[in-house]
């Protein structure tokens, strides 16, 4: 007997899943947000492995956007080049004389090929700019999905998934307009801007003056102002439209029980009001995209005016001449294309920037256990002259910490950390069915979890094979153990596909020893495609007790020395939980089982019973 102090919990055991933790988009709604600087820095540093493309985007957009702007400025000289030649029945000063000697003829052939290689140029720098959006947005996946799986479970129970599914497709698909339509517009109207700042300001330097404060006003001063004013309601909008999503899917979830209790109408009313908000949202950042729109076309307009008058006071002063006029007027109105596209971008940058924090928060965030990389040169798990030594839990102590934080110390029951083992010890020993028997609550499923090394202790030690958990390979670690939760997941695919799971390679001879073992054979064979019968999404063409049995057959499939199983026969019937327990009886020989279980007649096959109760085992 083995004395141990356990908090005793009456209510059931605490799971990861029943810790609150606080969002990271929430976070960044909050006061802690950083600035859209570091956000598009962040986000343009993963344009490294492709900044080849990039900048050959960014050439062919600036030049692409100069045969725009200077089809329209030759089409101008062409009539200056009428007036010269006496069309108009007069001749005015130019600043320009080869116009006087180049035929329109040879200037309108220039043009023609201008607007060819306009729309050429166009094509291939939205073709660059998509291929590393989309290349871009593949290996983001690919990180976040890494970022997701070290994660789990310590960090992931619990949180919103409606949140999560929104980072993961809505979030991450918003940044493609951020790398196709972003990045490379920002650096086409920045090299635009200081070319016909050059071009214009060679025909008087204020014409030049006068153009770069138009570009920056239009390009730079407005898009901060409508980001500074917008930002916040962008990042509301993606969490309210993630907590919407969350809604939904837990409303289909528990469409049976909303039918049961006749809460549809208060449901659907519910959603209503959170629609309802979300489209308040968007109309008010609607509003803002169409203030900002009407502002910039203003400015745009009182600045080509500004410009006209401006040549025409230095045309008065003999400072200019009148194709001066003509063209600096017609290069001014023209050449706002890329600003312009700068200063819509703010209109939906917020949602995107929004979403880039998202991603980059879920990207940063670290795990509350770090995996063990590497491997063991040789797995003696699967080899004949293996001993398994067994496990043990030395002077644990334990609490679930919220987001791993010290200084955030409530869970979601309002526990504030409270321990769940105090100073626990317990071995198991090779070849033996350990059943842990006790009441909800008492910290039978936290120890599978510290196991397992879903958690690491605060206090002592857990080893398995006799070794620290926390110096095995995690991947080792893996194949030394079986866990079957209380509740078993089934995907979207065939029943054989979802046991094998827990052994990809395994014929189909192997995954039928296994169902049998698991009492869940004989079923399948009735069913019209037997073992290639789809289970439906989350199993729920399954009964409870089917999709149980299915977690146990995963269990004899992996064949490890040790098999964890909790409550593995809640939902089954006394017949089925006897042909599975013998099953069970017939593996320890050769491996170690722990057995969780809160009814006595499942601890009759276990070797050593362990009782958890009142802060003792025995």
């Amino acid at each position: 007997m083995s004395d141990i102090n356990v908090k005793k919990n009456t209510q059931r055991d605490i799971t990861h899943s029943d810790t609150k933790n606080v969002a990271y988009c929430n976070k960044a709604a909050g006061s802690g947000r950083r600035s859209a600087i570091r956000i598009m820095g962040s986000l343009i540093g993963l344009v490294k492995p492709l900044i080849h493309i990039m900048l050959a985007a960014i050439i062919l957009g600036t030049l692409g956007y100069l045969c725009a702007i200077f089809l329209t400025i030759l089409a101008g000289q062409v009539i200056v080049h009428g007036l010269l030649t006496g069309v108009a029945g007069m001749i005015v000063p130019v600043d320009n004389m080869w116009l006087v000697f180049t035929p329109v003829k040879t200037i309108i052939t220039v043009m023609i090929i201008i607007a060819v290689l306009r729309g050429i140029l166009h094509y291939m720098e939205q073709y660059c700019n998509h291929f590393i959006a989309f290349k871009l947005l593949a290996i983001i996946r690919h990180k976040v999905f890494a970022a997701l799986r070290k994660l789990c479970p310590a960090k992931l129970d619990g949180r919103d998934k409606g949140n999560l599914i929104s980072i993961i497709t809505t979030d991450i698909e918003l940044l493609e307009v951020f790398y196709a339509h972003t990045i490379s517009p920002i650096a086409i109207a920045a090299l635009t801007s200081i070319i016909m700042v050059i071009f214009i300001g060679r025909y008087h330097w204020l014409a030049g003056v006068l153009a770069l404060a138009a570009y920056l006003m239009v390009g730079v001063a407005i898009p901060m102002w409508n980001g500074r004013r917008g930002s916040r309601k962008g990042m509301e909008f993606r969490t309210s439209f993630g907590e919407l999503n969350s809604f939904v899917l837990d409303s289909l979830r528990g469409l049976d029980e909303t039918i049961q209790y006749g809460q549809g109408e208060k449901r659907k009313e519910q959603m209503s009001e959170r629609s309802k908000n979300l489209a308040g949202m968007q109309e008010s950042l609607s509003k803002m995209e169409g203030s900002q729109r009407s502002f910039t076309n203003m400015v745009i307009l009182l600045v080509s005016f500004g410009m006209l008058a401006l040549t025409i006071w230095l045309y008065a002063k003999g400072e200019m001449g009148f194709e001066g006029i003509l063209t600096c007027t017609i290069a001014m109105m023209g050449s706002f294309g890329p600003v312009v596209a700068l200063s819509s971008l703010s209109n939906n940058l917020n949602q995107t920037l929004a979403s880039g924090e998202r991603v980059l928060s879920l990207l940063e965030e670290t795990p509350l256990v770090e995996e063990i990389p590497g491997d063991v040169e040789t797995s003696g798990v699967e080899s004949m002259e293996y001993e398994f030594t067994g496990a043990e839990a030395e002077n644990v102590t334990f609490a679930y910490k919220v987001n791993g934080s010290e200084g955030d110390r409530e869970d979601g029951l309002g526990r504030d950390n409270e321990v769940i083992l105090d100073n626990y010890s317990l071995k198991l020993q090779p070849g033996k069915i350990a059943g842990i028997h006790g009441a909800s609550g008492s910290g039978k499923s936290t120890l599978l979890k510290l196991l397992m090394r879903f958690w690491d202790v605060q206090d002592g030690s857990v080893s398995v094979d006799g070794t620290d958990v926390r110096k095995i390979p995690t991947k080792h670690l893996r194949d030394m153990e079986s866990y079957v939760t209380q509740e078993t997941h089934l995907f979207h695919d065939s029943i054989a596909n979802n046991i094998a799971i827990a052994k990809p390679e395994a014929s189909r001879e192997e995954i039928m020893e296994a169902a049998k073992k698991a009492s869940i054979h004989d079923f399948i064979t009735t069913l019209p495609k037997g073992y290639d019968t789809e289970v439906g999404e989350l199993g729920d063409t399954l009964s409870g007790g089917e999709k149980q049995r299915i977690g146990i057959a995963r269990a004899f499939l992996h064949e490890c020395p040790l098999i964890l199983l909790d409550e593995p026969t809640s939902n089954l019937d006394s017949l089925n939980e006897g042909i599975i327990l013998k099953s069970l009886k017939e593996s320890a020989k050769k491996k170690t089982v722990v057995l969780v279980s809160h009814r006595v007649s499942t601890m009759n096959v276990a070797d050593v019973v362990y009782e958890m109760e009142n802060g003792r085992i025995s």
